[in-house]
């Protein structure tokens, strides 16, 4: 398959990830819609006729933009991860929103054993930068990688002391590789390509727009095995990334804080209402999703064949999804629709 097509189709306007995976299926590959006619495209579920000549006014200037994309991916040596090869990260491959590609500058495995997620205010108290500081050190023991957002406040104090005690961790980016938001981040996200990385589904002219961020958050809670809040607000994007943590059947869990401050309410009311788990350590993590218990198990000799990673990713698709509609499952099994 052409690099250039599989970037192209993430340029055209108006086709989100659903839809072009769609196309992808049912014509059977990117550079397939470049010769596609009205006919071809409205044959597709999930695209209109309005959709279909959106797509065919586009489709030659997205093409000219991808070319532009290259040309940047090629000059600073960014890795592209495309959703159907094998290299995209398995936690995120089979989530009906994942993106189509994804762009990434660093040295980090994204297929960990463990992947915990650390998010929450821009304006943390010196109690929260201690917790979060205390948990991210204490989950080195277990291996664990850590994501957030590279964000002001907590996703910056877990990054920094993911480096400092030399743990892999990912920044998830709400906007292009060209440029670090925050700019202070600049030396952070330095150390951080070669400690870790930093992943973006945004190509590399974007701006940190407001809009961007909800889909930074999602990918945050799909490449975690289980999302931590560490002090906000009751509304923000740690209550969103929270909220898809909780749709992908993630474990979700909060650091407690005192009753009268704003930035306790989230945590607080995520713990009240059971859509969090109460931590005060990294052991209560790892005791609740039994890492310790699965260390301590005696190694078994192999009774079932070991899995490719395409196949892993199916298994751990289909554990998380109470439903699997039939086009998931094309797309699962890499089948072209007919």
């Amino acid at each position: 398959m052409s690099l250039l097509h599989q970037i192209a189709i993430t340029k055209i306007n108006n086709v989100g990830p659903v839809s072009a995976k769609s196309i992808i299926a049912h014509l059977g590959s990117p550079e397939a819609l470049w010769s596609a006619s009205a006919a071809d495209l409205v044959a597709i579920p999930q695209i209109a006729q309005i959709t279909a000549q959106q797509i065919l006014s586009d489709r030659d200037d997205a093409l000219s933009r991808a070319e532009i994309e290259l040309k940047f991916i090629e000059k600073n040596k960014v890795s592209t991860l495309y959703y159907l090869n094998d290299d995209y990260p398995r936690r995120l491959k089979y989530f009906d929103q994942s993106p189509v590609m994804l762009y990434y500058q660093g040295s980090a495995n994204l297929n960990p054993q463990r992947t915990i997620g650390i998010v929450g205010t821009r304006k943390p108290s010196e109690y929260g930068v201690i917790q979060c500081e205390k948990i991210v050190e204490g989950l080195k023991t277990y291996g664990v990688s850590i994501i957030s957002g590279l964000a002001y406040g907590i996703d910056t104090t877990s990054h920094r002391k993911s480096v400092e005690t030399g743990q892999e961790t990912i920044g998830v980016l709400g906007h292009g590789l060209n440029m670090v938001y925050p700019a202070t981040n600049r030396k952070l996200s330095q150390k951080m390509v070669n400690h870790g990385g930093l992943l973006t589904e945004f190509g590399h002219d974007s701006k940190p727009d407001r809009e961007n961020f909800p889909l930074r958050n999602r990918i945050i809670a799909a490449l975690s095995d289980a999302v931590i809040i560490v002090e906000s607000a009751l509304r923000g994007g740690s209550i969103i990334t929270a909220t898809f943590a909780d749709a992908y059947n993630k474990d979700v869990f909060a650091v407690p804080g005192r009753v009268n401050d704003e930035m306790s309410t989230g945590p607080n009311k995520l713990i009240k209402s059971h859509k969090a788990h109460m931590i005060e350590s990294a052991k209560d993590i790892a005791y609740i999703m039994r890492w310790d218990e699965i260390s301590n198990q005696p190694i078994q000799a192999q009774l079932f064949v070991e899995l490719s990673d395409r196949e892993q990713s199916i298994v751990d698709y289909i554990r998380s999804h109470k439903e699997l509609p039939i086009d998931s499952l094309q797309h699962l099994m890499q089948i072209p629709a007919s």
